[in-house]
């Protein structure tokens, strides 16, 4: 049960992340002139809600797990976060970046072996 709260929780970082970036993107980017648009539009605040979901989260992943174990597992977000770039956006991910995933994921799997 308490993988399954930590994998909600990546997910949540990685979804408030991408609906940031599709905010800023409908906003055309963040800039001096439409700070308050940008912070009260509602990808943004709706990003906000999902950071705040996911530190509920973690907070009872870090009452039921190690901070040693629990830490390295949720850089999944990182991984998923490329792949939701590449996949959501487009975005062109070099081959050094798909090496550091692999290594996160490697990491992981090393970090879960018990």
């Amino acid at each position: 049960m308490i993988y399954l709260l930590l994998a909600l929780n990546i997910l949540c970082l990685v979804a408030g992340q991408v609906v940031w970036k599709m905010g800023l993107d409908s906003q055309g980017g963040l800039h001096l002139n439409n700070i308050a648009a940008v912070l009260f539009s509602p990808l943004i605040l709706l990003g906000i809600v999902l950071y705040g979901l996911a530190t509920v989260l973690w907070l009872f992943v870090l009452s039921r797990l190690p901070l040693s174990a629990a830490y390295p597992l949720q850089s999944l977000a990182y991984v998923i976060g490329l792949v939701a770039a590449w996949q959501l956006f487009g975005e062109a991910v070099p081959p050094n970046r798909w090496l550091g995933a692999g290594v996160i994921v490697l990491g992981v799997m090393i970090v879960g072996m018990k």
